[in-house]
Parts: structure tokens; C-alpha cells; sequence
């Protein structure tokens, strides 16, 4: 059973508050959601949508074609009436004009009705709201019939988008300060670190730049906290001189990079891969980093603690890769998160350590002779060796699919579940890089294993398959790329797949 629904309206009307509330109601239901939230750069006006897809089997992703509308105003109807199944249904705000604030919840009754789900199921999710509110989800409830039957399933499920995995994979490191300048995709993190803050013990600061930001940041780890910035695009590319800083001072640090569509400004409210080059990349002279892309939820929680480790153990840069899509969408899960990693403590030195952008000798006095600059090259790249070797601890590839399969797709961070929803009844073995940076010797082994590759990203000049072809030599030449600042649709990708294979 899958069933696609879309919630459309004004920024301002509760687009994302109705979304929510269905979704979390069908999660206590044990059903599986996905929720991906559309919006331009706009506080009020202009035209949001959520599509919220739903299913009794595990599902990321969601399809062309809507079974539902809900649509809170007429202009929803006329943008996406195209995009509705010969027998979808609309649920529009026709009988509830005099309904005012509460409109939005008039239409979550209304919808809970259709689904065939228990009226006091609802009002138990709407009861926090308000007198006013439960009122409006009555009325709304009263007004269908129920048109489809969904009845409660056994499935304990959990739900939670990209950034508050994230936020929680920091909290489960015992992180210490989290510093920032807002950007979006990237400040839901901040918000919801802000949140757990007194609870937690660590601190949360808005410094007045992307500059202060990293500043900032190295200072407060300089001093022993164990510290993660946060920030997107341009921001990024603002503390570039600051990660060399890192790189040189070897001060650990945790970056979160949430991906946006550029270049510029270019369209900051929507997705795009195409910043895995800068991540890659950024700062000058030659350092160790670590760079990971978790797929969802669960990923990114656990990788954002491997991103702690690392640098904790390495005194080094890890970056973690995200993406509005990653960020913003709702991702449901039942399986069990594996217990945090313990982070290494830091030794005191025992004696003073000055620490400065500079090349330097173990106390941190600046030096420039050619021979201890040569041997500090060195070490830089040796210890990134190590740290290479150490990343094999953790799952920086995963397969999905028919693991005998000639087929092979080779696809990264938020494209995960359209793929894995994609290839369900194709002969297609999906390969999951995590690390970037490392990047795992068994790709290349995948790769000659296979009869054909193609690679899927979210980027207009694939540069995950660059990055493959730079470390083994081997140039991926089947590509499905998408750069329109919109996620993939499982079955659109399904019929390029199946193109491909025939």
C-alpha cells in the first residue's frame, strides 16, 4: 500500500503544521512516512507545498502522481491538478470558508476521515492545540466519508528529519558549542540544539559572520570544548581561509554543510549535490580532512558522530555533507540506532601550546626552515593515512538491491531512498558511497565486478563520478543526473533505470 498526498497553500497558512500533524499521526498508526517540504525564498504568499507519501512498507522518497490534494487555497488545485491520479481525491477549503486560523486543521479532519482512521485518534493529535482547534478537526472529520481503509499496524515508528538527526547525533558526541550565522538550510540544527541546550549543557551562539563563525569555533576547541559550526553555500565558502587555519593549527573541528542550489545566491530554498567539490576542496595548502554524506535520518545521526570521533582522535577537519533535501524532509524509521561511539578524551600537554596560523614546531613557535616545514608536510599526510585506516572501522559503503546484480548504481547522500524505492522489482545492486573523503578501495572492486554502471546524483556534472575516476582511473559513463533544485521521484527514476537496462 503506498499513498501519496499533497498539502498546498500559502506560506502562512500551516502548509508544514497540517503536514506534520498527518504525518506524525500516521507514524503512531505504525505506518511509514516520507515528507518533503517545497517552498520558494518567501514569508508570506507566494505557493508551498508538502508531499507526504505513506505506506505499510519502509519508503524515502516520493512519486509523480498525487492520490490526495488538500488544498488550502485554489491556487494549489490549479498548479498541481495535472499532477493527480483519474481517481485521486481533492479535499479543498470550499464549506469552511468562515473557519478562519484553524482552516488547516478543518482539512487534517477531513482527510483523517478518508483514510478510515478513528475519529478519536485525531482528536488525541489536535488536543494541544486548542478548544478552537479541536472544533475546526470535528467539523472537518464530519464533513467526508471514508474512502480508503487504513487500520492500525504493529510497526513501532519513529520520525525525524535531517537536521534534527544531526542536532542529535552532536547531543549523543557530548558536544560542547555549536556556533553559527544563519543560512538556511542549515539553522534548523542551531534551533534544535538551542532547544536541548540547558538540558544538555553545551551552548549554542549566532556570531556576527561565517567569518567569526570559524574563528569563533577554533578558539573554543583550542580551550578544550568539543565543538561543531554549521552553514551552506556562500557561508561556506566564507571560512575557507579558516579551515586552512584548522589544517595547519591540526585544532579538531566538525563542520555541517547543508547543500543548497547555486552558484550565487542561486535558488536558496532548494536542493542541490553540487557541493561535494567544495567539501572536498576548500582552504589552501594540502591537510587531512574527513568528508561524510549520510543518506537519512539514521545516518546522519550516526555519522555525525563517526564526524566527531574522527576529529576528536585526529585533532583534524571532518565535514559533514547534507542538503536541503536531506535537511528539511521527514524520514520515518523502526530499526534500532546503534549505540554512540565514545569520544576520545584530550590529553593535557602539560606545558604551553601556542596554536596560530603559522608553520610551527611542537610548541607552537612559528619556524620556517625548509626542514621542519618538509617534515610537518609529512606528518599531515600521514596522519591522514591513519585516519583512513581508521574510517574501515565504520560502513563508508553500503549495498542495497539484488547483491548479485550486474547492474550497478552508484549514487550518494539524499538520492539514497529514490534509488532504493526505484529498483525495488528491477535486477539493479545499488552502491551507497558514505565517505568521500576517504574514499573506500572496494568501489573500484564493485565497479569491475559489474556489466554496466550508472551513476545517479543531484548535480549537473557528476562529481561523485570525477571523484571515482581521480582515485581508480575509471570513468563512469552511463549517467542520470538531475539539477533542476528538485529531489528525484522514485518512479521517474524507475523508467530512466529501466531505459537504461534494456
Amino acid at each position: 500500500m503506498r499513498l501519496n498526498i499533497l498539502f498546498g497553500g500559502k506560506a502562512g497558512q500551516g502548509v508544514n503544521k497540517t503536514s506534520d500533524i498527518v504525518s506524525n499521526l500516521l507514524a503512531k498508526q505504525g505506518y511509514y512516512i516520507f515528507d518533503y517540504k517545497d517552498s520558494p525564498s518567501l514569508i508570506r504568499g507566494g505557493h508551498n507545498f508538502n508531499i507526504l507519501s505513506i505506506s505499510d512498507e519502509e519508503l524515502g522518497s516520493n512519486e509523480s502522481s498525487i492520490d490526495v490534494m488538500v488544498a488550502l487555497d485554489d491556487k494549489t488545485i490549479s498548479i498541481h491538478k495535472a499532477e493527480m491520479k483519474k481517481q485521486g481525491l481533492l479535499i479543498s477549503a470550499k464549506g469552511f470558508e468562515g473557519i478562519g486560523m484553524n482552516l488547516n486543521i478543518a482539512l487534517v479532519g477531513a482527510l483523517i476521515k478518508t483514510l478510515g482512521i478513528k475519529e478519536g485518534v485525531l482528536l488525541d493529535e489536535v488536543t494541544g492545540l486548542g478548544k478552537d482547534a479541536v472544533s475546526a478537526a470535528k467539523k472537518g472529520y464530519q464533513s467526508q466519508k471514508k474512502m480508503f481503509d487504513l487500520p492500525k499496524l504493529n510497526n513501532r515508528i519513529n520520525v525525524m528529519d535531517g537536521s534534527k538527526a544531526v542536532a542529535t547525533g552532536a547531543v549523543n558526541s557530548k558536544i560542547g558549542f555549536y556556533t553559527f550565522y544563519p543560512m538556511t538550510p542549515s539553522t534548523k540544527v542551531a534551533n534544535d540544539l538551542v532547544v536541548l541546550q540547558k538540558e544538555k549543557g553545551h551552548k549554542v551562539f549566532q556570531a556576527e559572520s561565517e567569518i567569526a563563525v570559524i574563528n569563533t569555533a577554533l578558539g573554543a576547541s583550542f580551550t578544550g570544548a568539543r565543538v561543531m559550526i554549521g552553514t551552506s553555500g556562500g557561508g561556506f565558502d566564507l571560512m575557507a581561509e579558516g579551515l586552512s587555519f584548522q589544517g595547519i593549527s591540526e585544532i579538531p573541528l566538525v563542520v555541517y554543510l547543508a547543500s543548497r542550489s547555486g552558484p550565487g545566491t542561486g535558488m536558496p530554498t532548494y536542493t542541490a549535490q553540487s557541493d561535494l567539490d567544495d567539501a572536498l576542496r576548500a582552504g589552501h595548502g594540502e591537510f587531512p580532512r574527513v568528508v561524510i554524506a549520510p543518506g537519512d535520518a539514521i545516518e546522519a545521526i550516526e555519522n555525525t558522530n563517526e564526524a566527531f570521533y574522527l576529529s576528536e582522535k585526529f585533532n583534524s577537519l571532518s565535514i559533514i555533507l547534507s542538503d536541503k533535501h536531506l535537511a528539511e524532509s521527514r524520514f520515518s524509521f523502526s530499526s534500532r540506532l546503534k549505540s554512540p561511539i565514545k569520544i576520545p578524551e584530550r590529553k593535557n600537554a602539560g606545558r604551553v601550546v601556542k596554536a596560530s596560523s603559522y608553520e610551527h614546531d611542537s610548541f607552537g613557535n612559528t619556524v620556517e626552515d625548509p626542514n621542519n616545514c618538509r617534515i610537518n608536510a609529512e606528518g599531515r599526510i600521514k596522519k591522514y593515512e591513519k585516519i583512513k585506516k581508521e574510517c574501515e572501522k565504520f560502513e563508508m559503503i553500503k549495498t542495497h538491491g539484488n547483491l548479485r546484480s550486474k547492474n550497478l548504481i552508484i549514487g550518494w547522500g539524499s538520492t539514497k531512498h529514490a534509488i532504493i524505492d526505484a529498483i525495488k522489482g528491477l535486477d539493479f545492486k545499488f552502491l551507497q558511497v558514505i565517505y568521500m573523503k576517504p574514499l573506500s578501495d572496494e568501489i573500484r572492486k564493485e565497479i569491475e565486478k559489474a556489466d554496466k554502471v550508472i551513476l545517479v546524483e543531484g548535480n549537473v556534472t557528476g562529481q561523485l563520478g570525477r571523484l571515482i575516476r581521480e582515485k581508480t582511473g575509471l570513468k563512469i559513463k552511463n549517467r542520470i543526473l538531475k539539477y533542476d533544485g528538485r529531489p528525484f521521484l522514485s518512479d521517474e527514476l524507475k523508467k530512466q533505470l529501466r531505459g537504461m537496462i534494456k
